[in-house]
């Protein structure tokens, strides 16, 4: 008997968030699954590591379900790691995750833990997809998502993906019979324009609350942002390489060595 396909899951808006257990439910008819993941929401964390504190990893029972799944108190990048390093006994054949319960395209990608979970992965040489749901509220409806995320998770163990690629996957927030298909993108150019509201404490301490908006500098149509507000899911092929290549030539004109 062939032996099924190892998928590690993990996300950034803890064990018990809906996005997760909906993605282990699907995850569950693919492969065997091993889930590590925050024991509280760690979105935004980004790449963030902990290094000056202890890690635990506890073993849970949540859902019914063939899992096993680990609560731990480290962030996204932490649990894979971990995962890999500590809990598993062999390499995973595929890292998921998510579902995210908010939009991680263009610019976000940069903030996510969801995609940093992925890249992580990625960057262990594990094949590795974040899929994501523009509807950050917790009672977020999944359901259009189902048959997309298995299709994609299906695609990326029957093709693999190339050393330093890993994919991520935004799915618009409208119903199932709305959704137009999926379109492979780029990352759009895109941007928030933050805003700080300034507030004092009872004891005269100035505090800040973080907000701002959205901003779409991008006019093109082979964008995330484009594919998503057209009611397609897009997938955009991200890499964690940042060297600025086509800059190398121009660089070296410069007098540093002198």
């Amino acid at each position: 008997m062939t032996e099924r396909p190892l998928i590690l899951i993990t996300n950034d808006d803890g064990i018990n968030a809906p996005g997760i257990r909906t993605l282990i439910s699907i995850m569950n008819t693919i492969g065997e699954v091993v889930v590590v993941a925050p024991d509280s929401p760690q979105s935004s964390m980004g790449h963030a590591i902990t290094l000056n504190s202890t890690l635990y990893a506890e073993r849970v029972y949540i859902d019914d379900g063939p899992q096993i799944e680990y609560s731990c108190s480290g962030t996204p990048a932490d649990c894979v790691k971990l995962a890999i390093r500590e809990l598993l006994d062999r390499k995973p054949d595929l890292c998921v995750s998510g579902i995210n319960h908010g939009s991680n395209s263009s610019i976000n990608v940069i903030y996510s833990g969801t995609m940093s979970a992925a890249i992580e992965a990625g960057i262990e040489g594990i094949p590795a997809v974040g899929f994501s749901l523009l509807d950050d509220t917790w009672n977020a409806d999944f359901e259009a998502s189902k048959g997309y995320v298995k299709t994609i998770t299906e695609q990326v163990l029957k093709n693999s993906l190339p050393n330093g690629i890993v994919l991520n996957v935004n799915v618009p927030n409208i119903l199932k019979k709305f959704i137009k298909g999926i379109r492979i993108c780029r990352q759009a150019k895109a941007n928030w324009i933050e805003e700080f509201d300034k507030r004092k404490n009872p004891q005269g301490k100035d505090y800040y609350w973080l907000s701002g908006k959205f901003v779409n500098l991008d006019g093109g149509e082979d964008t995330d942002e484009w594919a998503l507000e057209q009611g397609y899911v897009s997938v955009v092929p991200i890499q964690f390489d940042l060297t600025a290549h086509t800059y190398i030539k121009d660089l070296n004109t410069w007098n540093l060595n002198d």
